[in-house]
């Protein structure tokens, strides 16, 4: 399994637009893309303006037709107008994963 852990620091009055635009990327990629294990948007529970992204796919081949399709580019079409980012925290396979 091939994981990642992003960051994007919001502009506050766009808040609600990052979620509802992550949510739909999310539901969208998970649905409709085979190799799209686990998309979360989650909230920094200090700072209001900064949310992350923390995505699993079946391998870093899954990972690249999920950033070369619809809703990746979708997301960042619209949340790149008002969001900064991604900052990438961390990215790799799991130990002991045989896709790996």
């Amino acid at each position: 399994m091939y994981q990642f852990l992003v960051s994007f620091t919001v502009r506050p009055e766009r808040r609600d637009d990052f979620v509802r635009a992550a949510r739909r990327a999310a539901r969208d990629s998970v649905a409709n893309e085979p190799g799209s294990h686990r998309f979360e948007v989650i909230a920094d529970e200090k700072n209001p303006d900064l949310f992350y992204l923390n995505e699993v796919y079946a391998d870093l081949d899954a990972f690249n037709t999920h950033a070369a399709g619809p809703y990746f580019g979708a997301f960042f079409a619209e949340a790149g107008a008002y969001a900064e980012g991604p900052t990438w925290l961390m990215r790799g396979n799991v130990v002991g994963d045989s896709a790996a």
